[in-house]
């Protein structure tokens, strides 16, 4: 870690650490006792993150799914955001990738670094370098929505029929953000209830990548609150985002129906 030489390589090369630890911990454990390994997993990338962090930038504050939430982070200048597991669910199945490490910097006000390890996929993105987003996507290609894969929200359900998109469903937060940061997919939208940490670090970079992201409703994410609940988030390439806000509310204004219900 003595190479870390500013904020973005610090959320990447954390991030990516924390992930080669999780591996290893996977394969050690192995997949006989699932709960095991999902608290074994928590604290052990928690543990690393937040001693970490305490090291290298002991001034800063740290919001963390897996630690006490110190509320002395709301009058910080500098917020470390970090889910050290996310997707524990997928990370205890033996086969799935789709789990990540998310490392995120928020700063007066703005998430100004970020990081996601997709470690069983053996990539990081980060804010170091951010992924290439091509200019265009083809326009004859059917949209492709990326949503949970065990609490889909049915408002989800609705919006792909009405674009007649085909839906992708994966496992964390940041590896469907990644979808799209990677073009596995196009559009991912959520209302079924979450916290800042489970996309600050993937939005981070999704942002610095030219994407759109926002809540359903267009409204800016906003992060490091008192209540760390953001219960619904949209990112999409930019050319798509007026037309899906306008296809969330009419979907939402048809059916009469809360978009935050679970499917």
């Amino acid at each position: 870690m003595s190479s870390i030489r500013n904020d973005h390589e610090v959320a990447r090369d954390l991030a990516t650490e924390a992930g080669q630890q999780l591996l290893r911990l996977r394969a050690r454990q192995g997949f006989d006792e699932p709960e095991l390994l999902r608290t074994l997993g928590d604290r052990t990338s928690h543990e690393f993150l937040f001693s970490s962090l305490g090291r290298l930038r002991p001034s800063d504050a740290v919001l963390s799914e897996e630690g006490a939430d110190d509320k002395a982070r709301l009058s910080a200048r500098r917020v470390w955001i970090i889910d050290p597991l996310d997707g524990t669910r997928e990370f205890s199945e033996s086969g799935r990738t789709d789990w990540a490490v998310h490392v995120a910097l928020w700063e007066n006000g703005e998430l100004t670094a970020g990081a996601v390890s997709l470690p069983a996929q053996g990539t990081t993105v980060s804010t170091v370098d951010p992924p290439w987003l091509p200019e265009e996507r083809p326009t004859e290609q059917r949209l492709r929505i990326t949503t949970s894969r065990t609490r889909p929200p049915e408002f989800v359900q609705r919006l792909a029929k009405q674009l007649g998109a085909e839906i992708v469903p994966m496992g964390s937060a940041g590896a469907k953000i990644c979808a799209v940061l990677l073009g596995i997919a196009d559009i991912y939208v959520h209302a079924g209830g979450q916290y800042e940490w489970d996309s600050a670090a993937p939005v981070a970079v999704a942002h610095a990548a030219g994407l759109h992201t926002s809540r359903i409703d267009g409204s800016e994410l906003s992060y490091n609150r008192t209540n760390p609940s953001l219960p619904d988030i949209l990112v999409c390439r930019p050319e798509l985002s007026n037309m899906l806000l306008a296809s969330i509310r009419g979907v939402a204004e048809r059916d009469g129906a809360d978009p935050h219900a679970a499917g």
